[in-house]
């Protein structure tokens, strides 16, 4: 049965960091696409980054060049290095796990392994 456990959220100051971790369990082989998502109080959940096997990268407009997203395949971990936190970056924060290629990256619909959500708070 695969897992997938996310880790690392908490609350911080505007300008702060935190970094998540997302490991995946169940399964011999990694995770061909994983991706992180977010979901603010009263919005709809929405993309934030992906990586496949390879280590292609899709990362959001809204974060771009302060979140990076990494992964460890021999640790079947995924992080995501979030600097310069915004309080608009508030939200639960999802893992998402995939073995099909082509790798889903932004659409939510193409993810079959959801973890239960990091909360993330960015005060000002």
């Amino acid at each position: 049965q695969v897992q997938v456990v996310e880790s690392g959220g908490g609350s911080v100051q505007a300008g702060g960091s935190l970094r998540l971790s997302c490991a995946t369990e169940g399964y011999v082989v990694p995770p061909y696409c994983l991706g992180w998502f977010r979901q603010a109080p009263g919005k709809e959940r929405e993309f934030v980054s992906g990586i496949n096997r390879e280590g292609t990268t899709t990362v959001a407009d809204s974060v771009k060049g302060r979140f990076t997203i990494s992964r460890d395949n021999a640790k079947n971990t995924l992080y995501l290095q979030m600097n310069i936190l915004k309080p608009e970056d508030t939200a639960v924060y999802y893992c998402a796990a995939d073995w099909r290629d082509p790798c889903p990256m932004g659409r939510i619909e193409g993810y079959n392994y959801w973890g239960q959500g990091t909360q993330v708070t960015v005060s000002s």
